[in-house]
């Protein structure tokens, strides 16, 4: 029996030393492969990966050095290629638009005997309003959103969040938001669709609430024209329009520091929270679809867009020419209105005029300067350098343009508080019933409204006292 037992506890030693070998080995050949996968992987990521186009590109546009620089650069180019551009095809729509079709109607009108009131609003008024929401704002959205979505395309867009991104976590905002505040220097109301991108509601509402301080396509002619005529004059010939474009770029980054600050105040207040973890995969590098980019970029953002547009500013042309026409005691209802508001305009270095101007534009940005110019020819008695009352239109040179500012008596300080102003007023109606169909909420939908408008009156207030106090 003992032998028995000594030969089978022989044999199970013999086999587990047998197993215990097999499974040694096998472990040593698990690890082997493991080992050498894991080595060629290293090698390709160290000697190919790292050294490859998107690695280089990365390292220069994503570095502190050059990220920053590169970024305002290219944004640069964009706004100018924008502008630039856009004024001949805006030129040409505005001189079929108004110097040759409208001409055409008001002689149709009158063989046909339509009766002035009806003639005034509804060419006069609603048909020229919306010529020049098309005139002004369709060739800078033509060209703005096509090159924005090359940049969507070619993935540079999220290396711009990724450079932004501690900018906006501190201001308790979301890294993302410096792509729909770029977008919102086309259209302030594409850039609220754009916010859907940020998944935190809390961080949408706050992009949503602060994209008003970017400069629409709407604004930049304004921006322009005043900083041209106030700011250029300041400097000698040469440079007068160095001057006007740093004015400009000013007013342009002033506004993105309001988003900052404005962002940074909604997180600490009534929109509380800390920043959410941004997690941003940097897509491949890839050239761009040429025939995707037209299709999105024209018809799903800049028709979608110009027809809300125009949708707001025919009725808005309605009532320029109504409240132009209607007379009591031998005053336009636009007179009085401007005659009352006045002293108020004129406390937070503004007039009248531009804050009528600003009321019944709501609903466009781009008829607020033709507005200005009919109101203050109106006011003036000087109806002969218009085509009469309640009639908007525009000046062929800035030099004509600030003789007619000149007879509302325009000031330097009239010229620096209407560009601040135009940053900070409250959004265009088209703007905010995006915002009222993005957010399902009238107490946001408001908020998003008033709170630029109130801090454009606090600006204005203030630089008018200090300009008063020292200049």
């Amino acid at each position: 029996m003992k032998n028995r037992e000594n030969i089978l506890n022989k044999a199970n030693e013999l086999r587990w030393e047998i197993g215990e070998s097999l499974h040694d080995n096998l472990l040593e050949s698990i690890y082997k492969f493991a080992t050498e996968i894991s080595s060629r992987v290293i090698a390709v990521d160290v000697s190919k990966k790292s050294k490859s186009f998107d690695s280089k590109l990365d390292q220069i546009l994503t570095s502190s050095k050059f990220g920053f620089p590169i970024m305002f650069l290219l944004l640069a180019l964009v706004f100018w290629l924008t502008i630039e551009g856009a004024n001949i095809p805006s030129s040409l729509l505005s001189s079929f638009l108004i110097d040759s079709i409208y001409p055409q109607l008001k002689t149709f009108s009158s063989n046909i005997g339509l009766p002035f009131w009806v003639d005034g609003i509804l060419i006069d008024g609603c048909y020229l309003a919306m010529a020049w929401v098309i005139a002004v704002m369709l060739p800078p959205m033509a060209i703005f959103f096509p090159l924005f979505t090359l940049l969507e395309d070619f993935g540079y867009l999220p290396r711009v969040a990724f450079n932004m991104d501690f900018l906006f976590k501190r201001a308790g905002a979301h890294g993302k938001q410096a792509l729909t505040m770029a977008m919102g220097f086309g259209c302030n109301a594409a850039a609220v669709i754009s916010t859907r991108i940020i998944d935190s509601p809390r961080e949408r509402l706050i992009a949503i609430i602060t994209n008003n301080f970017s400069l629409c396509n709407g604004r930049w002619p304004m921006q322009i024209l005043i900083a041209t005529i106030f700011i250029g004059a300041l400097a000698p010939s040469h440079l007068a329009g160095l001057f006007s474009a740093a004015a400009v770029v000013g007013i342009t980054l002033l506004g993105i520091l309001l988003a900052l600050l404005v962002s940074w105040s909604l997180s600490k207040t009534i929109l509380k929270g800390e920043a959410s973890a941004f997690s941003l995969e940097l897509p491949p590098y890839r050239p761009p679809r040429i025939l995707k980019t037209l299709y999105t970029s024209l018809i799903d953002r800049t028709i979608f867009v110009l027809w809300r547009a125009v949708v707001f500013a025919v009725p808005a042309g309605a009532m320029i020419w109504l409240v132009s026409n209607i007379t009591f005691e031998g005053l336009s209802i636009a007179e009085w209105f401007i005659n009352w508001a006045n002293p108020f305009g004129l406390l937070i270095g503004l007039n009248g005029v531009i804050l009528l101007a600003y009321i019944i534009a709501i609903p466009a940005n781009e008829i607020v300067l033709p507005t200005i110019l009919m109101l203050t020819v109106l006011v003036a008695g000087t109806p002969e350098i218009g085509a009469g009352s309640g009639v908007m239109f525009e000046l062929d040179s800035a030099a004509a343009t600030a003789n007619v500012l000149s007879l509302g008596e325009w000031s330097l300080l009239t010229g620096v508080s209407i560009m601040l102003f135009s940053l900070m007023h409250n959004p265009c109606s088209t703007t905010i019933y995006t915002i009222y169909k993005e957010t399902g909420s009238v107490k946001w939908t408001f908020v998003a409204a008033v709170l630029p408008l109130l801090i454009g009156f606090v600006f204005c207030f203030f630089l008018a006292q200090i300009w008063r106090l020292f200049g």
